[in-house]
């Protein structure tokens, strides 16, 4: 940096270089999936803002990484929200303010072995506590969080199922965090080495031993893509023809994507009877995900709905977490404005209040998602802990076709079913579709975005509860803790330095001609 140090004196290409930095683990995630890249992605953005004079300055610094980040990781929301998306990203960049400062405050000049250990600690904690704000619902949801991006890499699956995108998460900021001490403070190498020492001995400590998935037989899965149609009966027939096709293939359950029926099945009988006449001939029951106004009820529901050879079973799961702006408007009388600029909803779409697993016969259960939700992973570990067999979501990401959101939507199933040693289906309306084993591993090929196909899958069941079933997420709950024990210890060192210094000096009072005062005069 001290090369660059008089080029980037100028605040504006200081923010755009902070910008670009933030943007960078951009390429770790599907589609370019350099999911090795993670781990040196953040150094540029390290290295800048520990060399930033004032600790004002950091965190203007770590707020354009921020919005860079934000904005890189959603830039496929573009047509829909329009400029609303910059709104968004200067919004939630403001969340790596604060880090920023901390990125200074341990790193800058040329910390002690001691803090620069303690900076890898706090430093993933402190990431890891913005990646818990803003995976509210409300916020956006938990998608493109850094630990999403090693949902190929088998030993960071087994990690995960120890504690969850999360850790992930916390380890990849450390090795960060390490590397940029490397390059950038040669007098702390020794704490950096042993930060990627530790890094290491954690990982193959999770490969030994955290308890693999037992194998429990296999069930036959079929997903149905009608692909790109406008129009709900002509998409209906499609997917009817689809399914008929799977006659004879013994499968135990066929899924639709979200959005695959437009209308309420109670006011659209003649459908559901067309439906049950498919589930017989198939042999199988037919989870289809209706997007329509209820006729039970007020409001515009998105629902999983199962059908069986005798109509409809009863089984049904209202979605749960909507897509703000997508699926409704977050406080629409203040923020109704984003209907005008963007594709953002007409109308508030209803939620559920509960999850469900349901029972679709030879012996299976299942219990559906419906897109969204299958990046949050507290649901699919609900799920789990419910007794499903099978972790169902039923997506549509067909407003984004050519952009990256159906690689990046499909791969965060890996991550769920390494999380909680269950498979899991993720069958769409438009692509991408894909089907991962209990330990997150690809059954199959993907059915891409240029597909309009049924597929079977042999999916292969799975036993047992992993760690993070069983301890949810106690990584999250550890930085916390770790953060909140740095803000004391921090904050008691500082009091106690306060009350050691010496009071400054008085210098004594001199008269007109500048000789010191005597008393009396």
């Amino acid at each position: 940096m001290k090369t660059f140090g008089p080029w980037l004196a100028s605040p504006w290409r200081r923010t755009t270089v902070a910008v670009l930095a933030g943007a960078l683990p951009l390429l770790a995630f599907p589609a370019p999936s350099l999911w090795w890249f993670a781990y040196v992605a953040l150094v540029p953005w390290i290295a800048l803002i520990r060399s930033a004079p004032t600790a004002k300055r950091a965190a203007y610094d770590g707020w354009a990484g921020g919005f860079g980040f934000m904005v890189g990781m959603h830039h496929w929301l573009l047509p829909s929200l329009s400029v609303f998306i910059f709104v968004i990203g200067a919004l939630l960049g403001a969340l790596w303010a604060p880090w920023g400062a901390l990125v200074r405050h341990f790193l800058a000049g040329t910390p002690s072995r001691g803090r620069t250990a303690a900076a890898v600690v706090v430093l993933s904690s402190g990431w890891l506590g913005i990646e818990l704000v803003r995976s509210w619902q409300g916020l956006g949801g938990p998608w493109g969080v850094l630990g999403a991006s090693q949902w190929e890499v088998e030993p960071a699956l087994r990690l995960a199922s120890v504690g969850g995108v999360w850790l992930l998460s916390f380890l990849i900021v450390a090795l960060n965090v390490c590397v940029a001490v490397l390059v950038t403070i040669r007098a702390s190498r020794v704490p950096a080495v042993a930060g990627l020492v530790a890094t290491a001995a954690v990982t193959s400590a999770a490969w030994v031993g955290a308890p693999r998935p037992d194998s429990g037989g296999t069930t036959r899965i079929a997903v149905v893509q009608p692909g790109v149609i406008n129009g709900p009966d002509q998409r209906f027939a499609r997917e009817e023809q689809l399914t008929r096709d799977l006659a004879g293939k013994d499968v135990d359950l066929i899924v639709w994507g979200e959005s695959s029926v437009g209308f309420d099945l109670g006011d659209r009988p003649d459908l559901a009877q067309r439906l049950a006449g498919l589930s017989q001939e198939t042999g199988a029951d037919i989870l289809v995900n209706v997007d329509a106004r209820r006729s039970d009820k007020p409001g515009i529901y998105k629902s999983s709905v199962l059908v069986g050879p005798d109509g409809l079973t009863g089984d049904r799961y209202d979605k749960m977490r909507l897509v703000p702006f997508g699926e409704y408007i977050p406080a629409r009388s203040l923020l109704g404005w984003a209907t005008s600029v963007g594709k953002a909803a007409g109308e508030n779409r209803r939620h559920g209040s509960e999850q469900v697993v349901m029972d679709v016969g030879h012996g299976l259960k299942v219990g559906p998602m419906v897109c969204f939700e299958s990046a949050f992973p507290d649901m699919s570990r609900h799920l789990a802990e419910d007794g499903a067999q099978v972790l169902i979501a039923q997506s549509a990401t067909s407003s984004f076709q050519q952009s990256w959101a159906p690689e990046q939507h499909a791969s965060l199933a890996a991550l769920r079913a390494a999380e909680t040693g269950r498979p899991m289906v993720h069958s769409t309306l438009t692509g991408v579709s894909a089907v991962y084993d209990a330990s997150g591993r690809r059954v199959g090929g993907w059915v891409g975005t240029d597909a309009s196909t049924s597929r079977v899958y042999d999916v292969p069941l799975a036993d047992g509860t992993t760690p993070y079933v069983r301890f949810g997420d106690w990584t999250v709950h550890l930085a916390l803790l770790v953060l909140l024990a740095w803000c004391a210890t921090d904050g008691l060192r500082t009091l106690r330095l306060r009350r050691t210094a010496p009071e400054p000096r008085v210098p004594p009072a001199r008269t007109a001609h500048g000789s010191p005062a005597r008393p009396g005069r």
